[in-house]
């Protein structure tokens, strides 16, 4: 059974990641009984049940960048501001 990362563990609720571990509970089991054909029926269930947990992690990447934009566009501008304003206390 493929685990997912711990990012999108954390970012699943309480009820996703109850059924996240009681599905790879039950994988782990038929993995070790041999039963490979009905781990791989799990592994499915597990790959859509973490779908949202992926979604919001896409997402908080995505608000960070967002974040990450408006903060160098920020410095951008106060390094233009800081630029025009010597240029005008020159010309004084």
């Amino acid at each position: 059974m493929r685990h997912c990362s711990v990012q999108v563990r954390g970012l699943l609720t309480r009820s996703e990641l109850d059924r996240y571990n009681a599905l790879m509970e039950v994988g782990s089991y038929l993995e070790s009984q041999g039963r490979y054909d009905l781990s791989a029926v799990v592994q499915a269930e597990v790959d859509l049940l973490i779908q949202p947990g992926i979604e919001r992690l896409k997402e908080k990447g995505r608000e960070r960048d967002r974040m990450t934009q408006e903060y160098l566009e920020e410095l951008r501008r106060a390094e233009w501001e800081a630029q025009m304003k010597k240029l005008q206390d020159d010309e004084d």
